[in-house]
């Protein structure tokens, strides 16, 4: 009996005792807590308790025991008083006794499980004589937090004992017990250089505060890979972060998110260009726009460069005309340069091309509908579809002479349009608004009696202006009148 209670309370000791604050190792510290075991006083409770009056009426007990098994072994085999069922199990007096006998010592980490929530304390079962108390201030509550927002009934939690008081009650501390886990984890995280994963929990003066168990602080240099003005947006995000500075006798961790981005990012440069080849479609996502172009993120931060020409069939003034920040679009790799690091994409050539198949829609003579794209010294750019812009020269705007396109039609305007010649090869239509627009036939002029020629002597006075005036009147509606004609035929 003595040896198998010796042994499981050894077993006991060693589990629990896993750390001191004074830095002795576990062995040492076990050891020490076999001996306290060992003592009288201490495996007994304080004198005059009623534990160690039981605890002293327990040994008498065992030393009659085993004073009557010496004196006749015959009496071994006679079942008890009661039956054999009344007596304790030999497991249920090894675990009374452990519990009688255990020792906690100040800064000792062990588990526990919790009893009970209170709005002040929380009361949590250790193996002990009696249960200990996590006062709330010891329960690492955030702002607003309650003492059930952190623990439920039955709940194993890891807990530091802050001591044991003169009558037996322990006072333990979540929070230590937190953050001495912290530590250990952020150590190992820092020497291994792996990263950590945190929930930004506030902006500061400088940077970013960060939770990993222990408070931890990020410099605004180190939030992205470019300068953030407003950090406000990543209050409240769980990111990844590498730790630079660790001291735990000031209780400073330093961390940067912009060093685990960079290295990332030149990873997924390497596997970019090792992999990507032109004619490739591959997904992204705009990241910004430019005058020129869109930088799009084809993963892992690698961006490729869109160039306006390359975003539609059709003429782009801008490329937020067609594209916005943050839409996803599949693109085509047109070229990798490995050396310069440059990627270009197209998206237009994951479209279909409506150049191939104009002829069916489009014929010489037809009649259409555009809008007005813009207008030139030379005319104006009708949009008949996607992709399909045809030319309206100067001259095909209205049967007037024309100085300004801009004079006859306006961008954005809706006008009908005739197709005068038709290049597929050339990507080129010719269109024609005063051929689609026919100016209705003048009426024809009763022709004018003949009148025989006679002359007449002027007289002195000879030809008078209004003569002249009449004269080139009738030859200006004359010539007019041919001219219709001809336009007519």
């Amino acid at each position: 009996m003595t040896d198998v209670t010796d042994s499981k309370r050894d077993e006991h000791t060693v589990d629990t005792a896993v750390t001191t604050d004074n830095g002795a190792t576990p062995a040492e510290a076990a050891a020490d807590e076999s001996a306290a075991a060992d003592t009288p006083a201490v495996v007994a409770g304080p004198a005059g308790t009623a534990e160690g009056q039981a605890a002293e009426d327990a040994g008498r007990n065992d030393g009659d025991t085993a004073a009557a098994g010496t004196a006749s072994a015959g009496d071994a085999e006679k079942p008890a008083e009661g039956g054999e069922d009344d007596l304790p199990s030999m497991d249920a007096m090894v675990e009374q006794y452990d519990v009688a006998a255990r020792t906690l010592h100040r800064g000792q980490i062990i588990e526990g499980r919790v009893v009970e929530v209170r709005d002040d304390e929380v009361i949590v079962y250790v193996g002990y004589k009696s249960e200990g108390r996590i006062p709330r201030e010891e329960l690492g509550l955030a702002e607003g937090q309650s003492p059930s927002d952190v623990v439920k009934v039955d709940d194993k939690i890891m807990v530091q004992v802050l001591r044991v008081d003169d009558e037996d009650t322990v006072i333990l501390s979540k929070r230590r017990a937190d953050e001495r886990t912290a530590w250990e984890r952020l150590t190992a995280k820092f020497d291994a250089k792996e990263p950590v994963e945190a929930p930004v929990t506030a902006r500061v003066k400088g940077g970013l505060l960060v939770d990993v168990g222990v408070r931890g602080f990020v410099p605004a240099s180190h939030v992205d890979l470019n300068f953030v003005d407003d950090l406000e947006q990543y209050v409240g995000q769980t990111l990844r972060f590498r730790i630079i500075e660790l001291d735990r006798q000031r209780r400073n961790v330093v961390l940067s998110r912009k060093e685990l981005l960079e290295e990332e990012l030149r990873a997924a440069k390497e596997k970019a260009f090792s992999e990507l080849q032109a004619g490739q479609i591959i997904p992204g996502v705009v990241r910004r726009l430019t005058d020129f172009g869109a930088f799009v993120d084809i993963g892992g931060g690698v961006e490729g460069l869109l160039h306006v020409s390359e975003m539609a069939y059709s003429r782009v003034d801008h490329p937020r005309d067609v594209l916005s920040e943050g839409q996803e679009i599949k693109v085509k790799v047109l070229g990798v340069d490995r050396g310069r690091e440059r990627i270009s994409l197209s998206l237009k050539e994951t479209l279909p091309d409506p150049w191939t198949t104009i002829e069916e829609r489009y014929g010489e003579g037809q009649i259409v509908e555009g809008e007005v794209t813009r207008t030139v010294d030379f005319g104006a750019f009708v949009k008949l579809e996607d992709g399909v812009e045809g030319l309206v020269h100067i001259s095909q705007l209205a049967d007037h002479r024309v100085e300004n396109a801009s004079d006859v039609v306006q961008p954005g305007q809706h006008v009908k349009v005739k197709v005068i010649n038709l290049d597929p090869q050339a990507r080129r239509i010719g269109l024609s608004i005063k051929a689609a627009n026919p100016k209705p036939p003048k009426p024809k002029r009763e022709p004018r009696a003949e009148e025989p020629m006679t002359y007449s002597d002027p007289g002195p006075e000879g030809v008078t202006i209004g003569d002249v005036v009449d004269g080139l009147s009738q030859l200006g509606e004359m010539l007019e009148e041919a001219r219709s004609e001809r336009e007519d035929q």
